[in-house]
């Protein structure tokens, strides 16, 4: 057994990344001293991952420690923002200083290098097993995605494929546990798209990651701009293996309603579809055209049934394989 700042000290408090990192005063202080690039704002968000809820408790240490940070810096994408900062808050049952703990840092570590994602700070306290993860980023003025920015004629997109978070939970509840299942690499592994958020800046004119679903996120796009949708959902791009796992109408549903892609959806001109199609085909990722935003509000074009995507408060919770359908955010 450890304190919790033995731990923080072993695996948390890597070399001193200095100004050139935008860091004044890193791990090990009271506070964390960032210098942002001059003229840039900063982008800011968090999520909390919690066994049993975000992921499964017997999921790999690895894994769940990038999956932490994944889904966090998946928000910085869909804003546009370059990420620069994270802080970490842990909770674990006991100050265990083993495999699990040393692989849980080993996975969150690789992304932020991945990623150009500096540490800078956490905290580690005792109880059930969560992670809270704020990260930070900047992205130029004028030149966020935010929600608020879709106009009627727009393009709906999104990248890369839909329902892999959904299918490889349901794999994992099946008791599928080879890793390299591309469903389940998709559910424990996922691929925060901040190449393509880049790349979308200055083209897209809305954007959201597909954390809930996509009818549950297209449904925030849709809000916060006052619009509404067609959708063609036979355009819907499936995850490798999906229909293969769920048979073709589940999948479809797990496209629709799944979540934990964490794909982008947005918005785009079609005057600037062609342009970004390019961007990210330079970038070994491809953007479907599912749909057009409209004037009238709703969405059209899919049967709504129900409530959309993954709510943490509706009646019955996670269900008894250890996480909610498709995941939450």
């Amino acid at each position: 057994m450890h304190s919790e700042f033995e731990l923080i000290t072993r695996y948390f408090t890597p070399d001193p990344p200095g100004l050139d990192a935008g860091v004044s005063l890193g791990v090990g202080d009271d506070c964390t001293l960032l210098a942002p690039t001059a003229g840039q704002r900063l982008a800011v968000s968090v999520d909390t991952s919690v066994a049993g809820v975000h992921f499964p408790e017997a999921a790999p240490a690895a894994a769940i420690g990038h999956r932490a940070l994944a889904v966090s810096l998946s928000d910085l994408a869909a804003m546009g923002a370059r990420a620069r900062w994270c802080l970490m808050s842990l909770t674990l049952p006991a100050a265990d200083d083993g495999p699990w703990f040393a692989e849980f840092a080993r996975g969150f570590h690789a992304l932020c290098d991945a990623t150009g994602t500096t540490l800078v700070g956490g905290d580690v306290t005792r109880g059930e097993l969560a992670i809270g993860v704020t990260v930070m980023g900047e992205v130029p003025p004028e030149q966020a995605l935010t929600r608020g920015g879709a106009r009627p004629g727009d393009v709906l997109a999104v990248t890369g494929a839909l329902g892999g978070g959904a299918g490889g939970l349901a794999l994992w509840q099946r008791g599928e546990r080879d890793l390299a299942h591309p469903l389940l690499a998709r559910y424990l592994h996922p691929q925060p798209r901040l190449a393509a958020g880049l790349a979308l800046r200055g083209l897209a004119s809305a954007a959201i990651d597909v954390s809930d679903g996509l009818l549950a996120d297209l449904g925030h796009v849709l809000e916060g701009s006052g619009v509404g949708a067609e959708l063609t959902p036979e355009a819907l791009p499936l995850a490798e293996g999906l229909v293969a796992a769920l048979g073709e109408a589940s999948a479809r549903e797990a496209a629709l309603h799944g979540g934990d892609d964490y794909e982008l959806l947005v918005a785009v001109p079609p005057a600037h579809l062609a342009t970004a199609r390019g961007r990210l085909a330079e970038r070994g990722l491809a953007l479907t055209e599912i749909g057009r935003v409209v004037d009238t509000p709703g969405i059209r074009g899919v049967v709504l049934a129900g409530e959309r995507g993954w709510q943490h408060f509706q009646p019955g919770g996670a269900p008894s394989g250890g996480a909610p359908p498709g995941g939450a955010s």
